[in-house]
């Protein structure tokens, strides 16, 4: 286990099990229009000319190959080393692409990125006020002048309905099932939610999530802390987005930062 960190080594050994289905399992994600619909907004933000994108929790690409078919040079790190080899193995001999292995909690300084984004719910593993904390600095860390911090988290709504439910996906004859053990009635805001996921007729597969809701008070509290300043936040619904977050009807929060101030400042 990870010293000193609420989630220890949970979600690094979750996903390293969820690496063999991760891709079957989203595929119905719609990550072309997903991530091209974030970049807008970072560009509405101030987004500077460069294309450099740090990709924090990139499992296995799903967030960074679209930006790479944009003409982006990107760095995805993941906690998982097994996601970052299915990543890796997407895009052979790219020179426009690295995949590392990186816990978001203690990122090193890999570069002075355009755009750090970490998407598709990854800081939702991060279990602490803490561990958010530290992942947010750590994207301050590695921030180019006049860039861009973007993350997404589960909204409450999303913990009192999908890790309330039972979903079964079916694909290339493989079925899938994600068993959520929240009891929505009982559900309140800031609980660390779990779930169940399993392949029928693999037991080696079955693994359980736990992710944490984090309010938007705390988050803009960790925004703060990390020298980050809060350009705008956004509530998503069926993969728009609308201007004004509401946790009881959108199924994320956007979240979109500028630094605050100098590195040497922090």
């Amino acid at each position: 286990m990870t010293d000193g960190w609420l989630g220890g080594d949970f979600a690094q050994e979750t996903n390293d099990r969820f690496s063999v289905a991760y891709d079957q399992f989203n595929v119905g994600y719609m990550n072309v229009q997903w991530t091209g619909r974030l970049l807008e907004k970072a560009q509405v933000a101030g987004l500077p000319e460069g294309r450099r994108l740090l990709d924090v929790g990139c499992g296995t690409g799903l967030s960074s190959i679209p930006m790479l078919d944009r003409g982006w040079s990107v760095v995805g790190c993941d906690v998982s080393s097994a996601m970052v080899a299915v990543a890796r193995g997407k895009i052979p001999g790219n020179e426009l692409a690295e995949f590392l292995v990186a816990d978001a909690r203690d990122l090193p300084r890999l570069g002075a990125f355009d755009l750090v984004w970490a998407v598709n719910d990854c800081l939702n593993y991060l279990l602490s006020s803490c561990e958010l904390d530290s992942a947010l600095r750590g994207m301050r860390r590695n921030l180019r002048s006049g860039g861009v911090v973007l993350f997404d988290l589960n909204t409450f709504d999303s913990y009192r309905t999908y890790f309330a439910e039972v979903i079964t996906v079916e694909h290339e004859g493989q079925s899938m099932r994600w068993d959520g053990r929240v009891e929505a009635a009982r559900a309140e805001p800031g609980l660390i939610a779990e779930a169940r996921f399993e392949i029928e007729g693999e037991p080696d597969s079955v693994h359980v999530h736990r992710q944490r809701h984090f309010s938007e008070t705390v988050v803009r509290g960790a925004i703060q802390s990390a020298g980050l300043e809060l350009v705008a936040v956004y509530g998503e619904l069926e993969g728009e987005l609308d201007g004004a977050l509401d946790e009881d009807v959108h199924s994320k929060a956007v979240y979109i930062c500028k630094s605050a101030a100098p590195e040497d400042q922090l």
